[in-house]
């Protein structure tokens, strides 16, 4: 996989693609060297690490299995790897600003489990009440994937019933997408699935309250 890292060529194409087509597909942006240690690190955790993934925001969140059945852990730069790929994604936040000027305030991060027949159902990435979560991005973390590994992100386009994206969920690869815009699902793996799952978020104050906190 080609290394690119967050140079002005790389983040100028990545404008351009949430500018033109809401979203962007891209190797190579973090250092495989840390992709690895952020993989071993997930592989590793013991099972009681994980928390069955919600559906909605705060008070609103529910289990659902018939929606989704992954578990999740959140990011808390705890770890040099963690810290390495928390400060990359802050300078993407600065960079994508810089040229999008999209107001994006803070980022949220946490690894996802799918472990065999695990899925999550088509939805969108914005929650009901507060919709401050507007850029998604997804760190795929899976070495040696094949197509009947199954795992594929679906993306749609609102509204209509057949997916224009489908991606297979490489190592190193990252997708960042606008949340509220494209419907997607994560079809049933067939072995261990990880990744990194994040949004950029913007501040939604109201009176006088930040959100997000600080």
């Amino acid at each position: 996989m080609p290394q690119q890292g967050l140079t002005p060529d790389a983040l100028d194409k990545l404008a351009d693609d949430l500018s033109d087509k809401g979203y962007c597909l891209t190797p190579g942006l973090l250092p495989l060297d840390i992709a690895q240690q952020l993989l071993t690190e997930v592989s590793q955790l013991n099972q009681h690490c994980f928390e069955p993934a919600g559906i909605g925001r705060e008070l609103q969140q529910q289990q659902n299995q018939f929606v989704r059945t992954d578990a999740i852990h959140w990011l808390n730069g705890k770890t040099p790897a963690q810290q390495a790929f928390i400060l990359l994604m802050e300078n993407l936040r600065l960079a994508i600003n810089r040229r999008l000027f999209m107001g994006l305030f803070d980022y949220e991060c946490h690894f996802a489990q799918y472990r065999p027949g695990d899925f999550y159902k088509k939805h969108l990435d914005a929650f009901k009440g507060r919709t401050n979560r507007v850029l998604s991005t997804v760190l795929y973390l899976n070495p040696g994937w094949s197509s009947c590994d199954g795992g594929e992100l679906l993306m749609y386009e609102q509204g209509t019933p057949q997916p224009f994206l489908k991606v297979t969920p490489l190592f190193g690869q990252m997708l960042i997408f606008l949340s509220e815009r494209f419907p997607h699902e994560v079809r049933p793996a067939m072995r261990n699935r990880y990744s990194i799952a994040g949004w950029f978020r913007v501040n939604a104050s109201i009176g006088g309250a930040i959100d997000p906190p600080a």
